[in-house]
């Protein structure tokens, strides 16, 4: 699951106020389902509820039925689809089914809280649920060998799943378990409070992404010019020791200042972000390639560096290149994922 989705706080702080919780997952698609393998609803014994499996197609019967297992030991699962009468009513798209798996938190509290914690430091996990008993191991990233107590059979697909960065059922000595793996969170780091940051902000922000702006440039950072977006007013060098630059972080340079761009560069470089882009002409890049290149940095490495960033798209104005990068930005995530 794409963390932009994770539902796993608000379930947790309905947990601690007491209420009993339930979570309905995706676990398999067929045709043109609106959501992806690994989405997820959480649905509290007050009637309250958080997510999505379906864009809001067939949300509302689904919270009827999870309210039923809420004090339930073994999950359930369901199958919406064309032919499905409640998915008929509310309109599920033509030809698409999703097979869901409702469980009960009830007894699953501290694999709750460990969930949380691990989102909370920008953690991978993957949580092995034996979808007959409801039974649940959670698998941290750096724990992936040896897996500790897992079947020999099923250590394979894990590390496969964390791998892929895909969700799965699989099938593992006589029984199946599904096998969710939960990513970072988004964010999106931009290097220069410029004209194109702020269609870039906000867009980005549209998009499930939480933006930082740094810009040491008193003239630039001003936050009345971005509404809402946090400015970090130091260099680059300092200002990304703060910051943890996690796999779901993308970075983009802006400031057309080689002293700020440089840094930020190195340090992306260093990183685990997924994207790493620079606004700058082909001369220009050319040049930063070799400044970066003298600083250690190998040929294989400095390929990671979009530049002139942006898809080749003809923009012009500071809203269509902000555009762009978004765009580039999302192509270049979704690829990763599909991989």
């Amino acid at each position: 699951m794409e963390n932009e989705d994770s539902i796993t706080g608000t379930a947790l702080s309905w947990v601690e106020k007491g209420d009993l919780i339930a979570t309905v997952t995706v676990i398999d698609t067929w045709g043109s389902s609106p959501r992806p393998v690994g989405s997820q609803l959480v649905i509290s014994s007050l009637g309250k509820f958080e997510g999505s499996v379906s864009g809001g197609c067939i949300e509302a019967a689904v919270v009827v039925e999870a309210q039923e297992i809420l004090r339930e030991e073994k999950p359930r699962r369901i199958i919406f689809g064309v032919s499905h009468e409640s998915a008929w009513k509310v309109g599920l798209p033509c030809g698409g089914e999703i097979e869901l798996v409702l469980e009960s938190y009830t007894r699953h509290q501290q694999l709750l809280r460990k969930q949380a914690a691990l989102e909370a430091s920008y953690q991978a996990y993957c949580t092995v649920t034996n979808l007959a008993d409801g039974d649940k191991t959670l698998i941290e990233a750096g724990e992936i060998n040896p897996l500790g107590d897992l079947p020999v059979d099923l250590k394979k697909d894990v590390r496969e799943v964390f791998l892929s960065f895909q969700s799965k059922i699989i099938q593992s000595g006589g029984s199946e378990y599904f096998l969710h793996y939960v990513t970072p969170g988004l964010q999106l780091v931009i290097i220069g409070a410029v004209h194109v940051a702020k269609p870039l902000a906000k867009m980005a922000r549209m998009a499930g992404y939480p933006v930082v702006i740094i810009d040491p440039r008193s003239a630039f950072a001003e936050s009345e010019r971005f509404s809402g977006v946090p400015i970090i007013p130091e260099w680059p060098e300092k200002a990304l020791e703060n910051l943890v630059l996690h796999p779901g972080t993308a970075i983009v340079t802006l400031s057309h200042n080689s002293k700020l761009d440089d840094q930020a560069l190195k340090a992306a470089l260093r990183s685990e972000a997924f994207y790493v882009g620079a606004l700058g002409s082909r001369k220009t890049h050319g040049l930063r390639l070799q400044r970066l290149a003298a600083c250690g940095f190998s040929e294989e490495n400095l390929r990671r560096i979009h530049g002139p960033v942006g898809l080749a798209i003809g923009a012009k104005t500071p809203t269509e290149i902000a555009v762009s990068i978004l765009a580039e930005i999302i192509q270049k995530r979704r690829k990763g994922l599909a991989n």
